[in-house]
């Protein structure tokens, strides 16, 4: 069953986080009149709907008794004040790992960009065998690295791409490439510790989730008046909203939840390698859909490497080889 829901949530991210990536997408290119609408109110409607379903699912969990569910989160949250306050710290990091992926494809290309963000898979595990004392055999280290050189070919800037790059001055560039390094970092210590809290504690995945919401809303909210508070001002909250952008926004609500899945009952590594499928995805139905990428055969390549990786991570030779530890 445990393995079952493993894959099943894995599936589900595959299918969430590639169906988000291309109606953002298209939202963010869309012509429209009038004012776009601004992601960082978008981050915090996520937020909010991402909690209102987890209150749901924990009002289900207490047979659909409203007393039973006041009471809990009554003495999950609010009797538990420092385990609530554990969740601020991957909430303050994934606020400023959104904003400085801002600040990265402010600078960078978007293929010199997604390439140098994979390196969050490596650091994910790195993190995960230094904080959870997690042990990877020769083959999971080996499909690591399979993985990066995939994703890099299937993410190879093209020459036009590489002819676009070079219209950015140096200084920008280094600001862009300083700026997803430390996005790498924080997502994978981020990602490790909010398993390593799940994982250690008996509260269910769902009270985790309200309280990483509740911290999230109040970081997100920070990033809309620090950020957007001029253009909030003139034009208000949910200016430019429209049902693709609510599409986007209960997607991302989704992908939270669909996250917390599968550290639950997987690990932050397949989810890195969930996310690599993905992209292969989104890329594909560009090409077939949206019509605005060409795929070439460095990419099939990368494909099948990518492919490869995923089945050798989780190989179990027999009988099992002594696993390394760094």
């Amino acid at each position: 069953m445990s393995t079952n829901l493993k894959y099943l949530s894995l599936g589900i991210l595959v299918f969430q986080t590639t169906s988000l990536v291309l109606t953002m997408r298209y939202s963010r290119t869309l012509k429209e009149e009038g004012p776009r609408y601004l992601s960082s109110t978008a981050v915090v409607i996520a937020e909010l709907l991402k909690i209102l379903a987890c209150v749901l699912l924990v009002y289900k969990d207490s047979k659909c008794n409203l007393r039973t569910l006041n009471r809990v989160l009554h003495d999950e949250i609010l009797n538990k004040p420092m385990e609530t306050l554990k969740l601020a710290i991957p909430s303050g990091i994934y606020t400023l790992q959104n904003n400085l992926l801002y600040v990265a494809l402010s600078n960078l290309d978007a293929a010199t960009y997604q390439v140098t963000y994979q390196l969050k898979i490596l650091t994910t595990a790195l993190f995960s065998v230094s904080m959870l004392s997690k042990k990877l055999g020769v083959y999971q280290w080996l499909s690591l690295v399979i993985l990066m050189t995939g994703v890099a070919f299937v993410q190879w800037p093209s020459d036009s791409q590489a002819t676009a790059a070079k219209e950015h001055s140096a200084g920008s560039q280094f600001v862009g490439l300083v700026a997803v390094l430390i996005a790498c970092f924080s997502s994978g210590f981020a990602g490790v510790y909010f398993e390593k809290i799940l994982k250690e504690t008996k509260q269910s995945v769902w009270i985790r989730n309200i309280q990483l919401g509740f911290f999230g809303s109040i970081f997100g909210l920070m990033g809309v008046y620090i950020y957007d508070g001029e253009q909030l001002s003139k034009n208000g909250f949910f200016q430019g909203y429209n049902k693709l952008t609510w599409v986007v926004v209960v997607l991302q609500a989704l992908g939270g939840l669909v996250i917390a899945a599968v550290i639950k009952y997987a690990d932050n590594i397949l989810k890195g390698f969930a996310t690599s499928l993905s992209i292969i995805l989104s890329t594909l139905i560009s090409y077939f859909w949206l019509q605005d990428f060409v795929p070439t055969s460095v990419f099939f390549f990368g494909a099948v490497l990518v492919i490869a990786a995923t089945f050798l991570y989780g190989y179990d030779p027999k009988p099992a080889g002594n696993p390394i530890k760094a």
